[in-house]
Parts: C-alpha cells; sequence; structure tokens
C-alpha cells in the first residue's frame, strides 16, 4: 500500500500568503490591507482631480481660442478696432450667464450642454457669412457686438456652463469655504483671459503661414476640436453649417472658394486678383474692371489703388494724389543738395509702394521698412514696385532701435506712411521714435500723417512732431471744406502731409522740371502740395501736449471714434457688397 500523501500547508502563489496565525500577525495583516485601501483610493482621488481640471483647463483654452478667432474674422467688415471695441463685453456676458445659469440651463436641455457645443461651432461661420451682409444695415458702431452676441455670446455662455459642470467634480473640502466657493470661477477667468491674450498674439504672428493659419480654417479646425470633446449624435444636425462651409463659404483660403466668390465680384463689375491673410490682416488686390482701377486692401481699409485704365509708363497713375505729394520730399530745397543718383531714402510702412517706386525710380538709394511681407508681395507683383530696393520685413520700431548706431545720419529722406484702419500705430509717433528718425535723417524728411480734423490726436501728433523737428510744413491732400460741410457731415477726414527738416531753415520747394514728372499725368497735377494748413488749426502743446513712450494712451483713447469714423469714409469709397464679401 502506497503512503499517504502529505497535505502541504502553503498555498499556491493565487492564493496569497500564509493566514495570520497569532494575533500580532493578524493585526499587521489589517494595517496593511488599510494603507493598501488608502493608496488605491489616493490615487484613484488624484486620477479623478487630475482629469477634472485637465478637461476643465482644456475647455477654457479652446473657448478663449475661439474667441480671439471670432475678433479675427470679423475684423475685414469692421476692421479691428471695432472688432475689438465691445468684443470683452460679449464674451463677459457669455461667461456670466453661462456660470451663474448654469442650473437653469441644465434643467432646460434635454440633452448634456457639451454635446451641444460642436453643433453650434460648425454653425457659426455659416452665420457670420449671413450676418456680414447686413454689416450696412448693423454699422461699424455696433455691427461687430450684433455678430458676436448672434455667434459667439451662445457658444461662451454654454461653455462656460459645461466649465462650471465640470468643476463641481472639483473636491475642495480641504478649503475654507469663503475660498473654496469663488475658486473655481475666479480661476477660471484667469485662466481665460491669460489664454485669450497671449493665444491672440501667436495667432496674429503665424497667420497666413498656412492654409490651416487662416480665420475661417481656424474656425472649423476649433469646431472639429469641440465635436472631440463633445462626441454625440447631435452631430448629424450640424450638416448645413458644413455643407455651406464646403461649398458656399467665400471666406475660406481656397481655390473653389476664390473662384466662387469671383463669380459674385464680377456681377458688382469687381475681379479678385489675388488674397491671403498676414501678420496685419486680411490682404487682397481687386480690380475695378467697370471704373479702370486696382486697389490693395487690409481688413476694412484701402493701403492704396492705382488707374489701370491709363497705362503704365515708368511708373502707374494713383488713385490717391496724397502719395505723389509724398514725393515733393524731393523738392524740398536744402543746402547742398545732393543729386538722386548719390541720394539714399527711408520708407516706412509701404501700402501698394507708390511713393517708393517713384523714388526708385528717379535712382534714389531706396530701403524699405514694412512688417507685413503679404503687403511687399502683392506689391512687387501686382503694382508694379521695383525689385531694386532693400527690403526690410519686420517691425521698424525693432529694427530701428537695434540698427541705430549704424544709422547715424544715413538718409536724406524719410517717408513716414503708416496710417491704416481708421488709426495710427502709436509707437510710431511717440518722440522716443521721432528721435530716432531724426538720428538717421541728413538734413531734411517727410512725416506723413492722415486723421480727421475734428479730433485730438492730430494735434498731439503734430506737436510732437513740431517737438522733434525745428522747421515743419503741414498740408492737407484735399482743400478744406467749409464749416457747414464739416458740421453736416460730422467729420472731416483728410490725408496730412507734414514735410519737417532737421534745421532752423524754413522749408521751401523747387519749381518741378520734366524729369521730376516720370511721364506721370497726375504728378504733374499733384506733386507739388497746394493746401497748406497754418499751424494755428492746432491745438497747442500747453492744451493737448506731446505724445511720450509712457503716454501712448493719450492717443490710443481716440482710436474707437477715429476707427469707426474711418469705416463711414471707406463705404462710400467702394460699395459696402465688396467689403463684405472678403
Amino acid at each position: 500500500m502506497a503512503p499517504k500523501k502529505q497535505v502541504s500547508q502553503r498555498k499556491s502563489p493565487k492564493a496569497g500568503a500564509n493566514p495570520p496565525e497569532t494575533k500580532e500577525d493578524f493585526e499587521n495583516e489589517l494595517k496593511s490591507l488599510a494603507g493598501q485601501a488608502k493608496n488605491d483610493t489616493w490615487s484613484q482621488w488624484t486620477k479623478q482631480q487630475v482629469a477634472v481640471y485637465g478637461k476643465a483647463a482644456a475647455l477654457i483654452i479652446l473657448t478663449a481660442v475661439y474667441a480671439s478667432v471670432s475678433v479675427l474674422t470679423i475684423s475685414p467688415v469692421y476692421g479691428q478696432i471695432a472688432a475689438n471695441r465691445l468684443h470683452q463685453y460679449v464674451v463677459w456676458a457669455g461667461l456670466f450667464v453661462g456660470w451663474a445659469g448654469n442650473l437653469a440651463l441644465r434643467r432646460a436641455l434635454p440633452v448634456k450642454a457639451i454635446t451641444i457645443l460642436p453643433l453650434m461651432a460648425l454653425q457659426i461661420p455659416m452665420f457670420q457669412f449671413y450676418l456680414f451682409a447686413l454689416s450696412n444695415l448693423f454699422g461699424a458702431e455696433y455691427g461687430p457686438a450684433i455678430t458676436e452676441a448672434l455667434t459667439l455670446f451662445p457658444l461662451v455662455a454654454v461653455s462656460a456652463s459645461c466649465i462650471a459642470d465640470i468643476l463641481d467634480q472639483a473636491d475642495l473640502s480641504g478649503l475654507p469655504s469663503s475660498i473654496a466657493n469663488p475658486a473655481p470661477g475666479l480661476v477660471s477667468y484667469i485662466v481665460f483671459r491669460y489664454s485669450e491674450t497671449s493665444f491672440f498674439k501667436q495667432l496674429i504672428e503665424q497667420m497666413g503661414t498656412s492654409i490651416m493659419q487662416t480665420r475661417m480654417a481656424l474656425e472649423l479646425v476649433l469646431a472639429a476640436t469641440y465635436s472631440i470633446m463633445g462626441r454625440s449624435q447631435l452631430l448629424r444636425y450640424a450638416v448645413p453649417g458644413i455643407l455651406h462651409a464646403a461649398f458656399y463659404n467665400t471666406h475660406l483660403m481656397t481655390e473653389s472658394a476664390t473662384a466662387s466668390l469671383n463669380s459674385t465680384l464680377n456681377a458688382n463689375g469687381w475681379s479678385l486678383v489675388d488674397r491671403w491673410e498676414s501678420n496685419t490682416g486680411y490682404i487682397s488686390v481687386l480690380d475695378s474692371y467697370a471704373n479702370g482701377y486696382r486697389v490693395m486692401r487690409c481688413d476694412h481699409s484701402l493701403l492704396g489703388g492705382e488707374w489701370t485704365k491709363f497705362g503704365r509708363n515708368i511708373v502707374a497713375e494713383p488713385v490717391y494724389s496724397v502719395f505723389t505729394q509724398l514725393e515733393a520730399v524731393r523738392l524740398v530745397q536744402v543746402p547742398r543738395k545732393v543729386l538722386d543718383s548719390e541720394a539714399r531714402a527711408l520708407n516706412i510702412g509701404l501700402g501698394i509702394g507708390t511713393t517708393p517706386s517713384a523714388l526708385i525710380s528717379h535712382g534714389i538709394d531706396t530701403t524699405i521698412v514694412e512688417i507685413d511681407p503679404v503687403i511687399h508681395k502683392f506689391a512687387s507683383k501686382y503694382f508694379g514696385l521695383p525689385p531694386n530696393h532693400t527690403a526690410v520685413i519686420e517691425d521698424v520700431v525693432s529694427w530701428s532701435q537695434l540698427n541705430a548706431p549704424t544709422l547715424h545720419e544715413q538718409y536724406d529722406y524719410i517717408v513716414h506712411d503708416v496710417f491704416t484702419g481708421g488709426a495710427e500705430p502709436v509707437d510710431l509717433f511717440t518722440d522716443t521714435f521721432l528721435e530716432g528718425l531724426k538720428h538717421m535723417l541728413k538734413p531734411n524728411g517727410v512725416i506723413n500723417y492722415a486723421g480727421d480734423f475734428t479730433l485730438p490726436p492730430l494735434s498731439i501728433v503734430v506737436n510732437t512732431i513740431k517737438d522733434i523737428f525745428p522747421s515743419c510744413r503741414i498740408f492737407r491732400e484735399n482743400e478744406s471744406p467749409s464749416e457747414d460741410k464739416v458740421e453736416e457731415a460730422g467729420r472731416d477726414f483728410d490725408n496730412v502731409m507734414i514735410f519737417c527738416l532737421k534745421t532752423d531753415d524754413k522749408i521751401t520747394f523747387r519749381k518741378p522740371v520734366e524729369a521730376d514728372y516720370l511721364k506721370s499725368i497726375s504728378r504733374r497735377q499733384f506733386l507739388v502740395p497746394q493746401h497748406e494748413v497754418p499751424l494755428s488749426a492746432f491745438s497747442s502743446r500747453e492744451e493737448v501736449g506731446i505724445l511720450r513712450s509712457n503716454e501712448t494712451e493719450k492717443l490710443a483713447k481716440w482710436h474707437d471714434k477715429s476707427a469707426l469714423r474711418h469705416w463711414d469714409v471707406m463705404r462710400t469709397v467702394i460699395p459696402g457688397e465688396i467689403w463684405n464679401q472678403w
């Protein structure tokens, strides 16, 4: 008979360790199990809280980026200043309504709020498209706010409600109630504002670097991101918005959208030559074949234009006489005047390149500083900007500061022409920057400023220029209107040219000779400035002061009013339908 097998007291590996044999072993095992349970609970709690805050942060940032893109999308129709003017009020209202009304919204909706967000985001481009067509009715003062109230506001409100829902799961039990209650809302708003501000700057810097970095494409990309965060069968209701974007939305930077846009423009006597988006705005080149001229626009502002029906000799015939009058900088009489072939010119701001093209054609060594690469590209490609110049594509303030030591008294002529969109870049009219120009200038230079004679900023700029340059004469492009006409129109908007010398010498213009006209009809008629403005027409320095680098708010506070008036002027120059169908 085979011996009995002894039963082993050891458990298999799956069964775990030996059972406790003493009271002390049992207590130790209980402590071990309690510690393990505590660690498991802590790990699970940490993962849950990280997921809560991560999801909330992602939705906050996504909404902030969409808010920034909304402003950029509205800018071509209303201009960037008008688009920004009431933007924050719309955002604040959306955040407040969504956060404070979270409970009511949750009860009112038959589905989770987060599942509605993709549907809303995918419809916004279509709604914007049709709202832009009503810009003449809305006007620049309230049009951007109305447009965002019907598009961005609902998206922000529902997003804020979703963020509040998510943060309800945040465990703030370790904080006093006086801190725990307001903390989620306050921190969310701080993250939102920081994200909106920082991403807005990044979006502008990267705008146009690819087709995905364009306004309408960014809206669609953000809508797709919302779709990932709030997956839902409701997306089938977004089909109208998707189809509209694919086949009817001419604001997309695709060949098919451009062809569709051109068919509409052609019916109105216009043709789109080219367009792209860049760091200063939406840039396009348009032909009015009915009237025989070509223009370049940046958002809701014209950078210049030339007559195509007259053809091109040495240079083109500009639509605006102010650009030919700027060329009168060559006619200012100064001691020891150099020949054109020996002269150097600095042109700040390019536009379509009317003035620098003429300077180059006269044989002057010309440097152009322009911040927007697309403007330089289009001026060269479509407006005949000669290639024999030095192009500096960067911010002129940074460029001048960096190169100041090597640019002392390097230029015989300086043309300062940077006005666009209803307001001047404030930094380019401070005493510090103008002192830098004086440092670069030899005997004479020209400063160009366009503004509304009925507003104080012009006096501030004039006083700042006069404070830097001892001798100046001021001209306007057109004859001064009567007081009755100014009162009736509510504005006196005109291009202003300020010719200044570095010395105390009186400014006089020599009589032009045939070569000065460059075989141009408009230059023969407008080259010499005619409508001088007396210095007494401007407020004194004691009344309005000058523009110092640390006091730029003195000028910036008037930008809103100036931009709104500029919008009205632009609508009289080119029909609203053309501005809207960007």
